[in-house]
Formats: structure tokens, sequence, C-alpha cells
């Protein structure tokens, strides 16, 4: 696991060795060196500069990067692993390769020089890397198939091209021009998170997951090209139960390949499903305690301790757990420094502490990542497909005026118990399926952020909506159903944007290295084929998995309603933290963009501090938001 930065141009002086790449580079690994704090080197040639931060996980002392491939055509950085790369070399050494270490850095080099950008089909693990080709003057981008791992990348003025791992990285380049991206600040309050398809610094580009771009020198920078997908387009005929043992041979064999590491390693877990299933798998596998650990809240209803702790136990694991407080408010500045841009996840706060406690014994920890996302294991998945199957008997043109005109109706009734808030469900049903979906997965509709805007900001937003992309990927997506698009949207879309630059922001700002064995991409595309009754079945979600499951963790475990890493924001701004929320309303960055009404962000902290309504969500994305313009320089 690791960082890297590079610098390639594309005409004129630029290939030439320009004696400024080599410091600039440096500059920009210095950026993210907590990425990588157990090696450093830049290497420079004609038209290109390629820097890199190594935290050492497999070939401790033999694998430093940039590395050149054995007859030094070809110059690597990468970031992340390749969980199959002995069983590449094998391959490749049997076709005639050489290696001089015992990596997987070696490996992509070699499997670029036999099969060229085909070779990314072959890899299987988290990726993203840059590969200089110095006889064809190439550089090949690259990120994994489901985004474990970022790339950013921005053009700058002189026609040059400067790539990176984190956002800061690129920022430390005095060419980037800051600016803000103003539809990015939709994006943001739609989801609470800046999504891949925008930057929240206008001119930066996030290379999609599962995509590439090969850029030659003296010719245009072409668009990404998608190299993997997932589709729900099939369906599986055999029984569930040859399904079961497929299903737990896959998770097996995801969990045992990311156990091989030559540093200690170890896993998180919260109590729930998905991390119980990584950890009792692990055990499986493991002749020693496996090393786990847990982050609890100061708020009873909250915290899920004690499910962690019966799951260590039956376990036999070596567990530790520590607790979040509204003390650990005051690092939220160090989160700003985190994501760069805004990031309105609340979990990330716990997630970034039990990384740290992580850290303190282990240089490498499994999750349970994924599970969700492929498996249906949201409560809006089990929502999504009932919905769909009753839209599919009423036609629109009933449906929209009569469950429409009942939901207007309908009083909005948060506190009520959850069989009493009908009004959501009348107007999800109303809509057409996938407006209804990025209705249920947005924090913040529509008519909540146009109240927020200013006049000024509305013009410059115009007639987008955050929505708009989300929509058409329901729309285009290669499914199904319209749990399937819900699906596919999510592992596109949420898990990049939201989930996995929590992980990696929050593991590498320790140096820690998190895998995600249940984003494996043969259980990722195994999952997509599952009959619907083997993901949602009698309000359940993600039933084949608790199925197979069944023997090997309690039931109680498996089938307890589904809470999530929730932090207790909403207690804290009505006590320790009402001032910082009522800070929001005049904080300097927020006010100087000149696009947020104060009063009304002033109206709503004090309804939340009163009880008289639950604003606590966006409260902490206008706080975060305030940090990250604050941090950037760009208000």
């Amino acid at each position: 696991m690791c960082g890297f930065a590079g610098i390639f141009h594309s005409s004129g002086h630029g290939l030439d060795h320009r004696p400024d790449d080599a410091p600039r580079v440096e500059a920009m690994c210095d950026a993210i060196a907590h990425r990588g704090p157990d090696g450093f080197g830049v290497w420079t040639g004609p038209g290109v500069a390629l820097g890199h931060r190594r935290l050492s996980i497999i070939d401790l002392a033999g694998s430093p990067q940039p590395m050149a491939s054995s007859d030094g055509r070809l110059m690597l950085v990468f970031n992340g692993e390749i969980y199959n790369f002995r069983e590449l070399r094998a391959e490749l050494v049997a076709e005639g390769a050489r290696f001089h270490t015992d990596g997987d850095s070696e490996v992509i080099l070699a499997a670029y020089q036999r099969w060229g950008v085909d070779c990314l089909a072959r890899l299987h693990g988290m990726f993203a890397f840059a590969l200089y080709d110095r006889d064809a003057r190439t550089l090949l981008l690259a990120r994994d198939r489901l985004g474990v791992k970022p790339l950013f990348t921005a053009q700058l003025t002189d026609g040059s091209l400067i790539f990176g791992s984190e956002l800061k990285a690129l920022a430390a380049h005095p060419g980037l021009t800051r600016g803000v991206d103003p539809l990015a600040i939709d994006d943001y309050l739609a989801w609470g998170y800046v999504p891949d398809h925008r930057s929240i610094l206008a001119g930066v580009a996030k290379l999609p997951a599962g995509h590439y771009r090969l850029l030659r020198h003296d010719q245009p920078f072409p668009a990404p090209v998608q190299w993997w997908d997932v589709s729900f387009a099939d369906r599986r005929a055999a029984p569930p139960a040859e399904l079961e043992a497929e299903l737990v041979e896959l998770l097996r064999d995801a969990v045992c390949s990311r156990m091989v590491a030559d540093v200690p390693l170890g896993a998180f877990l919260s109590g729930g499903v998905d991390s119980s299933t990584v950890v009792a798998l692990m055990a499986e596998a493991s002749a020693a305690p496996v090393r786990t650990c847990s982050i609890g809240f100061d708020v009873a209803a909250l915290d899920e301790s004690d499910h962690a702790a019966r799951v260590a136990s039956r376990f036999h694991t070596d567990h530790v757990n520590r607790k979040v407080g509204s003390d650990d408010f005051a690092h939220v500045d160090h989160l700003a420094w985190m994501f760069d841009e805004p990031f309105a996840d609340a979990s990330a706060l716990p997630t970034w502490r039990v990384c740290q406690l992580a850290r303190e014994s282990v240089t490498v920890a499994l999750s349970g990542d994924g599970a969700d996302e492929a498996l249906a294991g949201y409560r809006r998945h089990v929502f999504q497909h009932g919905e769909d199957r009753l839209r599919a008997l009423l036609p629109q043109a009933l449906r929209g005026p009569v469950f429409g005109g009942l939901g207007r109706l309908y009083p909005k009734a948060d506190w009520a118990p959850r069989p009493l808030r009908a009004k959501t469900t009348l107007l999800a049903l109303a809509a057409a399926g996938e407006d209804a979906y990025a209705d249920a997965i947005s924090v913040t509709a529509p008519a909540q952020r146009d109240a927020l805007y200013t006049a000024d900001y509305r013009r410059l937003r115009g007639d987008y909506r955050a929505e708009q992309p989300f929509v058409a990927l329901m729309r285009g997506a290669p499914a199904r159903s319209g749990l399937d698009r819900a699906q596919y949207a999510d592992l596109k879309f949420w898990l990049p944007g939201d989930i996995l630059t929590k992980v990696d922001r929050a593991s590498m700002a320790v140096s820690l290295e998190a895998r995600e064995p249940l984003l494996d991409h043969r259980l990722i595309a195994f999952a997509a084929t599952l009959p619907e009754d083997l993901r949602v079945r009698r309000g359940q979600g993600k039933w084949l998995l608790k199925q197979a499951m069944r023997g090997r963790l309690p039931d109680d475990i498996l089938f307890r309603p589904k809470q999530g890493f929730v932090t207790p924001i909403a207690q804290w701004f009505r006590g320790p933290l009402a001032g910082a929320a009522r800070a929001i309303a005049t904080s300097t960055a927020l006010a100087r963009t000149g696009w947020f009404d104060g009063g009304r962000i002033a109206a709503l902290a004090e309804a939340h501090i009163a009880g008289r309504a639950d604003h606590a969500r966006l409260l902490w994305q206008l706080l975060m938001l305030d940090r990250a313009l604050a941090r950037l320089g760009l208000a």
C-alpha cells in the first residue's frame, strides 16, 4: 500500500529533461508521505517524472519504486495489492520471464510486457498505477475494478498532466489552478461526498473505477476507457444449496488471498454480519488467534461493542476496543485534511479511530465493506425491491396521481414508528424507480438544498441537479429489475465515492493497509447473477449470505436489525457541540462563498438544538464543507 504522484508533458520543451520536475514530484509525494513512510523514490525521463511513497507489505526490502522492468523499458509506480501475483508470476516464468524481486510490483511490469493493457483483466486486487513505456513513449494510468484505490488527474495550462493518489498531491504542484467547481457543491449537498465524476476543484478529475487512460506525447490526452464492468443482466439457475456452497467457497478464497502479508495482520470487527463473516473465515484459516479491533460510542443506543465482543469471544480473537466521544470533535480539522474534498459521512470519525487502534498492533487490516452493495444488504434495497414490484402492477399514469396525491396529503412523521412513516413510501411509489432510489440514497433533497442556496448560486448551477447522473447511471445499467439497477448504481457511484474513499483515506492517514475481501470481483460478479429472492427475502437483505453463515455465526448476529457505523452527532449537536452547530451559519469560509443563506442555516441549527427537528446530518455536511473550503484556500 503506497502513494504516488507524477507529471506527464504533452509536447514542446517538456519532452526534454526538465530540472524542475524532480523537486515538484518530490513535493507532491511529500504531501502524501503518510501513505508510504517506509520508502521514497523519484525517476525522471524526457517528458515524464514519477514519484513514489512506499508502505512495505510484501517483499519488505526488495521492491523499491519507481521500479524498472528487467530490460529497463518500463517504469512503474503502484498503489495497492495484487492478490494473485504468485499465480501470475508462475505463468509468466513458464513463458520465459525473469524476476529479481519477490513482490507484486514486478509482476505488473512483466504482465504488461506480455499482454499490454489486456493485463488489467488478469490482475486480481486493488490498485492504481502509472506505467511509463520508454520505447513507445506512452503513460498508462489504470484503476482497479471497483475503485478501492484512488487516482486524481489535472491538465495544467502548459499542457502537462499531473496525477497523484490524493488531491493534496496535486495541490502541492504550483501550476494547479484552484477554483471551486460550483456543480460539485450541489453534488456534495445531495450525497454527502463529491462523487467520482466530479471534483471540488474545477479542472481536477478522478479516473473512474475500472478504467484506464493511455497517454502519448504530442497527442491530445484521450478520455478514460472502461476495461471492466459488472452485469446484472443474467440469472443463475442452480439450486439454492449449490449457490450457497459456491458463495462460501468464493468468500473463503477472497479472505484467504487477502491474508498474505509479510507484516502483522488483523481485522476490523463491528459485530455486524459482514465483518463477523470475515473474522469467522480468518479464524478458520489461521493457526494463531486473529487480531481484531472495534470502536464503541459514548451514546449507549448506538454502541455495538457488546456484539463485537461476543463474536471475538466465539472465535477466540485477540480483541481490543476503544470508545469515541464528543471530545473527538476536536479532530474535525484533521478529518478535513485527510479527505481534502468535503466529506460528510460522519462514520469517517470512528473509521479513522478504529484504523488508529488497529495500527497499534498491525499493518494490514481486513474489513467487511462491500457485502451490502453486492448482496443487497441495505434497508433501501428491501424497500426498492418491494416498491418496484408494486410499480410493475400499476401504470405510471395511475400511480403518479394516486400515490402522489396521498403522499402530499400524508403528514411527515419522522418521530413515528417506522410502519407509520408512509409519506416517503407513497411519494416513492408515485415516482419512477430510478428517481425514487436517487431520493432514497441522497442525504439532502432538492427542495431542502434550494432553500439553502442564494440566488447567485442557483444561477451558477443552472439546470444541473445532482440526481441527474445517478438516475442516468441506473437507467443505463446492464440489469433486469429495479433492485438490479439500485445495486449497480451503488457499486458504481456510492461505493467508490463514499465507502471506499472513507476507508482509503482513514486507513492511509495512519499508514495502515485496509483490504476488502467482500469486494473480490469474482464474488461481485457471482452476486450479480443471483435470483432476487436469494438477495432479498421476507424483508431480509443479504439472504443467501446469512444462510451460508448459519452455524458459523449466531442467529442473533445474522438476523438482528442492521445498524451501521452510526456516529451520535445528533446528540452531540444538542449537547456539548451546540456551540459548534450555531457557529456554522457565520463561519468565514462558507459565508465568503456567497452561495448560502446564513439566516436559514442559523434557523436549522436552533431547531435542531431545541429538539424540534433532526438536522444533524445537514449541519455536519455544512460544517465539513466549511472546513474543506478553508483548508484548500477556496473561500
